[in-house]
């Protein structure tokens, strides 16, 4: 790799570091590591300062001399770049072999640079009246925004700020600011035209290349093309005035909510053909008085052993706070429950066979709770109180797997359980390291997760873990990140023209195969996730708002929103 390791020339590794951690063994990965901390040693000695992030890799063969150093997740420095004086990268961005950076350059996240290309944040005095070597340095800096990619060969000098998702040609030279979506070449560089615009570029004028298929890109075409198809989506799933998960099924009470929530996500109100207040009279009345539940359609008095009961504490409250109303009477079954008859609901929970169905009671019961007060409450503490010392240290899940479906269930388990508590209630989950150890494990379990397989219970069991606890920590960041790209390049390629999403990503007559309200809202939700984790979540347009909306529901235990 370098001489880390007692070679005499740079390696594969060393010209090519966007390989190196998918491809690298145990032995090279250990010498980078071991290189960077020597890095970090020397600076510290030196006077400056060097961070490192998550799969960082930095060739022995460059010539790293700063000040202050900073990479982000998943950034490299390869073989005979030269690096001095003030250097922050962000995630995923790049100088490649023979590149330079000197001076004040601050870099975003997904920034490439090409081989041979200078970053030059400092310039000489010249003035007439003394030898240039003799006048003093100047530092304005560099700032390359995210999403910039500078080819090979070019240079930009100090004082320049590039914007967010620029292209910048082959041996340019660039003296001036380039605002946002520029794509500019020449000496000196001038802007061609916006590179968002595929349809004017003249003869000869220079094409976006891969960056064209950029993620916001996409992202934003995704959007735009689920957001014009959702009346069509939402109309076949109401045949006759009752709203049913696809054709053909029977009405439910969750099939409304979904409806409401697809609505507000893409359409920004009620559902097309609804009056709102007569819709959110209908969901009110669907309430037992007595216990504060809502019942399925046509089934039995609703109890707190009732999981569509449980469950519909979500689906309708939040369903009700999107049509700007809310719950007629509180959740009694829940909120007078007594202290000691709660903890023995959650000792009696199945944590250990159904930790799906026990975080799914947590979830309902959490969520009453919000609903009942902006203070604290007894059963809150209680509840909190027993989340919190039985969390098992060792993996940070409640519950623990089995030789039939592995981490499934706990993972489950833990979404539904945080989602409701820690989550909702704006607080950190126990044992955040802990917890994204054990969900990446279960992400790599095939029988879960792969090409055609993948629930969107499945990925947002993953998902909705990593992205709550990266709120608290930035341990293994970058695996997660590498994950949820991977999910997202599925998901983004299975909405069905007219129909929305299959709650399973496969193809087959299965119910749960076939396009419908669950899976849609589920997607929408889990797309945002996913590209919120990776810092694309604004490209989308839109922020869940209801059962997986991403801001607490509350600021914390005792305090209103």
């Amino acid at each position: 790799m370098g001489p880390t390791d007692g070679e005499t020339r740079p390696g594969r590794y060393d010209y090519c570091p966007w390989e190196f951690w998918s491809r690298s063994g145990k032995e090279e990965r250990a010498a980078q590591l071991a290189h960077q901390a020597e890095l970090v040693k020397r600076f510290a000695a030196e006077g400056g300062t060097a961070e490192f992030g998550d799969r960082v890799f930095v060739s022995p063969w460059a010539g790293v001399h700063t000040d202050s150093l900073r990479l982000g997740d998943r950034s490299y420095i390869g073989a005979h770049a030269v690096v001095t004086d003030e250097i922050a990268m962000g995630r995923n961005s790049t100088l490649n072999p023979f590149s330079t950076a000197r001076g004040k350059v601050v870099m975003g996240d997904g920034v490439r640079v090409g081989a041979h290309t200078s970053l030059l944040g400092f310039n000489h005095g010249f003035a007439p009246d003394e030898p240039v070597h003799r006048q003093p340095l100047t530092s304005k800096g560099i700032v390359l925004g995210d999403d910039v990619w500078i080819g090979s060969h070019a240079v930009v000098v100090d004082g320049v700020t590039i914007g967010d998702h620029c292209v910048v040609g082959a041996g340019a030279v660039v003296t001036k600011d380039l605002p946002a979506w520029s794509v500019a070449a020449g000496s000196p560089a001038r802007r061609l035209r916006d590179r968002r615009d595929t349809t004017t570029a003249g003869p000869g004028a220079p094409r976006p290349g891969p960056a064209a298929g950029s993620l916001d890109t996409r992202l934003e075409r995704f959007a735009r093309r689920s957001r014009e198809q959702a009346g069509e989506v939402l109309g076949r799933c109401r045949p006759d005035g009752s709203w049913v998960e696809r054709p053909g099924a029977s009405p439910t009470v969750r099939a409304v909510c979904d409806a409401v929530e697809i609505a507000d996500l893409l359409l920004g109100g009620p559902p097309p053909g609804e009056d709102r207040d007569a819709l959110v009279e209908r969901l009110r009345a669907l309430q037992d008085p007595v216990t504060g539940l809502v019942a399925e359609f046509g089934g039995p008095s609703p109890s707190l052993d009732d999981h569509s009961a449980m469950y519909h504490i979500l689906c309708a409250g939040y369903a009700l706070e999107l049509l700007g109303s809310r719950f007629a009477h509180p959740v009694r079954a829940v909120t007078e429950l007594p202290a000691d008859r709660l903890v023995e609901r959650l000792d009696g929970l199945p944590w250990r066979t159904e930790a799906w169905r026990s975080g799914n009671w947590v979830d309902g019961a959490a969520t009453a709770l919000h609903f009942a007060s902006p203070g604290s409450s007894p059963q809150t503490a209680t509840l909190f109180g027993w989340l919190l010392t039985r969390a098992d240290p060792r993996h940070g899940l409640w519950g623990a797997p089995d030789a039939k479906e592995g981490w499934r269930q706990p993972v489950n388990g833990f979404y539904r359980t945080s989602r409701g508590s820690f989550a909702q209630f704006g607080l950190p989950v126990p044992y955040p390291e802990r917890t994204v150890d054990t969900v990446l494990t279960h992400s790599l379990d095939p029988a879960w997760f792969g090409p055609d397989r993948g629930t969107a219970c499945d990925v947002l069991d993953v998902i909705h873990p990593l992205w709550l606890c990266a709120r608290s920590t930035g341990h293994r960041a970058g695996e997660g990140r590498d994950w949820a790209r991977g999910q997202l390049e599925r998901v983004l390629a299975r909405w069905q023209d007219g129909a929305g999403f299959s709650f399973a990503l496969e193809p087959g007559e299965r119910p749960d195969r076939l396009a419908g309200l669950q899976g849609t809202e589920m997607w929408l939700a889990v797309t945002w996730l996913l590209a919120d984790h990776l810092g694309s979540g604004e490209a989308l347009g839109y922020r869940p708002r209801g059962v997986h909306r991403p801001e607490p529901a509350r600021a914390g235990l005792g305090r209103a929103d």
